[in-house]
């Protein structure tokens, strides 16, 4: 089995990537070997950022590839393992069976006003805002207008991104396993001369959303995950659930919603 070890460069991580390298060495009898560039296990070691980074990484291999997610920082919604349970991860590792837990995607394509098109794949969400002033577009769902939208932008999320910017503008929390998408409005205005849903709506795999830049908003933004495309050019942006998926080695995957209880919650009492 082949391991790549992606992590950010706070010490804390460094240090654990340095342990982990160590214990397989010394543990695997080469069993286990390291390849950065064609991994069958990629160990994401900081927080959420870095998962996402190393999903992007990666993004050409998904479908060989399973990550886990070992925490280092404040808040790792992604990750199973503590930095204190390497022993442990290790011995795992060497256990390994091939079991997996995949999680769906979303796939975003952007159409610039000259023609060209780019496409992009996101584990938590697309976002699509102004840089100045409110966005005007018309959505539509499946080919056919839903609304016309006023407001600072609009948030397209994975279930798993459901946890992240989602929520933050009052999108629902959506199970993992559900193979749909979420549009959220962030600030709409809605009056007697304009008038949007107002609420965030769950999609099927099967539907597809296109928002169309109203022609006097050039300043369009994109972002996904922590990336982004800052352009004036853009004129329409398309998404579905994407047809690969995300695998993470399932030793001891964490339950969805307990998941949930720990990161937004905290014990009970507290």
């Amino acid at each position: 089995m082949k391991v790549a070890i992606y992590n950010n460069n706070v010490s804390r991580s460094v240090a654990v990537a340095k342990q982990i390298r160590s214990l397989l060495k010394q543990k695997s009898a080469g069993q286990i070997t390291f390849d950065a560039d064609y991994p069958d296990i990629v160990l994401s070691i900081g927080g959420d950022g870095t998962l996402l980074s190393a999903f992007h990484h990666y993004r050409k291999q998904l479908a060989s590839i399973r990550f886990i997610g070992i925490h280092t920082g404040h808040l790792g919604f992604y990750a199973d393992w503590q930095h204190t349970e390497i022993p442990a991860l290790v011995d795992s590792l060497l256990a390994d069976n091939g079991e997996e837990v995949d999680y769906p995607l979303l796939a975003g394509r952007i159409h610039f006003r000259d023609g060209r098109e780019k496409r992009v794949l996101a584990l938590n969400e697309a976002v699509i805002k102004r840089q100045l002033g409110t966005l005007s577009a018309a959505v539509y769902i499946n080919g056919q207008l839903f609304e016309r939208f006023r407001g600072d932008g609009l948030v397209v999320s994975t279930p798993t991104g459901s946890t992240a910017y989602n929520k933050s503008v009052g999108g629902a929390v959506v199970h993992p396993t559900l193979e749909t998408m979420q549009m959220a409005e962030i600030a709409s205005i809605n009056n007697r001369v304009f008038r949007t849903l107002g609420s965030p709506i769950v999609l099927s795999k099967d539907d597809t959303v296109r928002v169309v830049n109203d022609s006097r908003a050039r300043d369009v933004s994109f972002h996904y995950d922590n990336l982004n495309i800052l352009s004036h050019d853009i004129a329409w942006m398309e998404f579905k659930v994407a047809p690969q998926k995300i695998q993470f080695a399932q030793y001891r995957h964490m339950n969805f919603w307990k998941r949930i209880e720990m990161s937004f919650i905290g014990p009970e009492g507290n």
